[in-house]
């Protein structure tokens, strides 16, 4: 295909996954620029996909769902697509679009569905590699004829995040104070493995000594545990758990000068708003920086640089556990100096 006008680019998973496919569709634009990217996935990741400028038009997984089988053909040959990219399998979404006769319907190789509902297949196996996912999401370019090897330290010029800044009224001081603000975000609502609350408060205590604003981030459910465990953290920081949307929560980073998390969505939408995005990653693959690292101009990761196995089946991870509050309190000092 020559000059597809519409592509659907499918990615429905966390808001992580999402920051690190929105590549793809600056790619597709470059080498399409009069093209019209569409980009499936959930509600809940819909303020992140409509802030990239690379991308038209969102499209609800959560929306198709509510509809019969029939009915989800129906809109989506309503599109008259050109192109669909599965970078994130689903086999109900593969098999819909083989229904709906999109002509070029790419996947990779590895999936026994795809060899049914996809009709260009890419050999590309995540499990096994040593590349970044945002490496390997671009490498499904080829079903396009588009190899691009891009190194790591670029992949930051192609997100194309336009975030509109947002002053809830009630956390308006919190948005335009002149201190260094770091958001710490502790919890990942068990999608990555966490530093832990004990450090997060140790870092909280160290950092307010300095005349840092401090702001405590996450859900309502997370702010209930981080209540419950660890309530002495409330000593050093403002509590905004469960008080952002996740439109005025990315305002918020980009607004603030620093964030730190474990490998959870904030920590890649900070990298990608240039922000101090202060990573804590276990050394376990596939969950080590190697693959999922935040990408962007400021970005700083601690690891502790072994081979480790000893936690792949545990919840917690005691490496992650030895990386010293007071090492990640002197980087982010010396960054308001």
């Amino acid at each position: 295909m020559k000059n597809p006008k519409r592509i659907l680019i499918c990615r429905t998973d966390s808001i992580g996954d999402v920051v690190l496919t929105l590549p793809v569709a600056a790619i597709l634009k470059k080498h399409y620029p009069e093209s019209e990217i569409y980009f499936l996935g959930r509600n809940y990741t819909k303020p992140v996909i409509e802030s990239c400028n690379y991308i038209n038009y969102f499209l609800s997984w959560d929306d198709f769902l509510k509809q019969d089988k029939s009915s989800r053909v129906l809109k989506l040959k309503e599109l008259n697509l050109d192109a669909v990219l599965h970078v994130f399998p689903r086999k109900e979404i593969v098999m819909l679009c083989k229904k709906a006769l999109i002509p070029l319907r790419i996947g990779t190789t590895g999936r026994i569905y795809n060899w049914l509902g996809c009709n260009k297949r890419i050999a590309l196996s995540r499990k096994n590699s040593d590349l970044h996912e945002a490496q390997l999401n671009i490498k499904l370019l080829k079903g396009f004829g588009i190899e691009e090897n891009i190194p790591l330290n670029k992949i930051p010029d192609y997100y194309g995040l336009n975030v509109p800044k947002i002053y809830p009224s009630e956390l308006t001081q919190y948005f335009l104070s002149s201190k260094f603000r770091v958001i710490l975000h502790p919890k990942s609502k068990g999608s990555a493995r966490e530093w832990g609350l004990p450090n997060f408060l140790e870092l909280a205590r160290i950092l307010s000594s300095h005349n840092i604003e401090i702001l405590l981030c996450g859900t309502s459910d997370e702010g209930i545990l981080i209540k419950q465990e660890c309530p002495e953290i409330l000593t050093y920081t403002t509590d905004l758990t469960g008080k952002l949307s996740l439109q005025e929560y990315m305002s918020l980073i980009s607004q603030s000068d620093a964030l730190v998390a474990a490998s959870t969505g904030p920590l890649h939408l900070a990298a990608a708003l240039s922000k101090h995005a202060i990573g804590i990653y276990p050394p376990i693959r596939p969950m080590h920086p190697g693959r999922w690292a935040a990408l962007g101009r400021n970005v700083k990761i601690f690891v502790l640089n072994k081979e480790c196995e000893d936690c792949r089946k545990g919840g917690k991870c005691h490496c992650m556990e030895k990386i010293a509050p007071n090492d990640v309190a002197l980087y982010l000092i010396s960054k308001t100096q």
